[in-house]
């Protein structure tokens, strides 16, 4: 495939991105197929009993804490670990058996792997000379992958030549020179500082998009997750607590752990007092009732768990009108983080809650400052009912 074909290919899914949702297809075939997967070293159980599937040309993120498996998954798609239970497949093929080489994936690492002693563009033809290929097909490839990571201007040079993100670049065009059918992405942009990572994040996307190629990454930090992929899988101890796009990842999370992990929350236990079609009253513990416009599956009489975001939350000066969802307290701790200001504000039982708010206007003044009464108020559509 050439230059010109390439990215011509996946070009229509930038514009089409936040419809682009195979897996609500039942007649889509999945690129990637993991089938009751289980992986164990010893006594210690890495992966257990996992299925999932990836589609053709997704962004898909791996996103959990350290230790939860996202790790040993991406390497057994990658062929250096072996499942000891269950079925890898990719396009409609049983990977069981098929060493890494063989494979049509390949791996970018966090490290970059990068060989010191070979320059740039020999760094990124590796692979194509691993499989004899002419060398001059080796340099056209080369060229066309360093062209495309804006590197080939510096293709004689080492790597100890480079910066954190041009090696990250380098690594980037070598795992994509070979064309594969699946990339994998081990945490790339961990060793890259605050604001080149999120450059990246976004010509990562952009590049995933004009290739029309499917990206795996693993990471265990959320908002680069949710600012590059498709879809998320939250794992947690081997297995997974939820699959979803982005926002139903952060606007609708399945458990309390999913809550905790994406973004920011507030959990208030209670119960369910009643439901009506569209409506529910909830009793959060030493706080009062308040009305939810949905109940999420609860009943009357169930524990649950109410879940507000930060930013759901308004917060003022004095007392909430009548019939407000409203919760009294005063503000311990305020975060001013230049584009907004995070408040913590402790309530009448000691527990603490997160408010945050934009600084939509030019001033140094604080209208709320320390220790100042305030009430915090949120529509009926704004929580979560959670299990408890």
């Amino acid at each position: 495939m050439t230059a010109a074909t390439e990215p011509a290919r996946g070009r229509a899914l930038g514009p089409i991105r936040s419809q682009f949702a195979p897996w609500l297809d039942p007649a889509a075939a999945p690129l990637v197929e993991i089938e009751r997967v289980t992986k164990r070293f010893g006594a210690e159980t890495a992966i257990d009993d996992l299925s999932l599937t990836i589609y053709e040309r997704e962004f898909f993120a791996l996103l959990g804490p350290s230790g939860c498996g996202k790790s040993t998954l991406m390497r057994l798609l990658a062929g250096f670990e072996t499942p000891t239970a269950g079925t890898l497949r990719l396009a409609g093929k049983d990977l069981a058996g098929v060493p890494p080489h063989r494979r049509p994936v390949n791996m970018m690492f966090q490290s970059y792997a990068l060989f010191p002693h070979m320059d740039v563009a020999a760094n990124v033809g590796f692979g194509l000379r691993q499989e004899g290929l002419p060398r001059a097909e080796i340099a056209a490839r080369s060229d066309e992958m360093l062209k495309l990571v804006r590197m080939e201007k510096l293709k004689h040079r080492r790597p100890d030549q480079l910066s954190g993100g041009q090696r990250q670049r380098v690594a980037l065009a070598r795992a994509l020179v070979k064309r594969p059918k699946l990339l994998l992405l081990d945490e790339p942009l961990g060793a890259l500082d605050k604001k080149l990572r999120e450059e990246t994040q976004f010509e990562l996307v952009e590049l995933q998009e004009r290739l029309g190629l499917t990206f795996v990454i693993v990471t265990h930090d959320q908002e680069e997750a949710m600012t590059m992929a498709t879809r998320i899988a939250v794992m947690d101890h081997g297995k997974i607590a939820q699959v979803g796009t982005p926002a139903e990842i952060y606007e609708a999370p399945a458990s309390r752990y999913v809550a905790e992990f994406v973004g920011d929350v507030t959990l208030l236990p209670g119960k369910v007092l009643d439901t009506e079609p569209g409506a529910v009253r909830f009793a959060a513990e030493g706080l009062g009732a308040f009305t939810l416009a949905a109940a999420n599956g609860r009943a009357a009489g169930e524990a649950a768990v109410l879940a507000l975001r930060p930013e759901k939350l308004s917060l003022a000066a004095g007392e909430a009108a009548p019939g407000a969802n409203s919760l009294a307290g005063t503000i311990a701790d305020i975060a001013y983080l230049g584009d907004m200001s995070l408040f913590r504000i402790r309530l009448a039982d000691g527990r603490i809650v997160k408010v945050s708010r934009p600084n939509a206007t030019r001033t140094v003044a604080r209208p709320l400052d320390w220790g100042d009464a305030v009430t915090l108020t949120f529509a009926p559509d704004s929580g979560v009912l959670l299990p408890a």
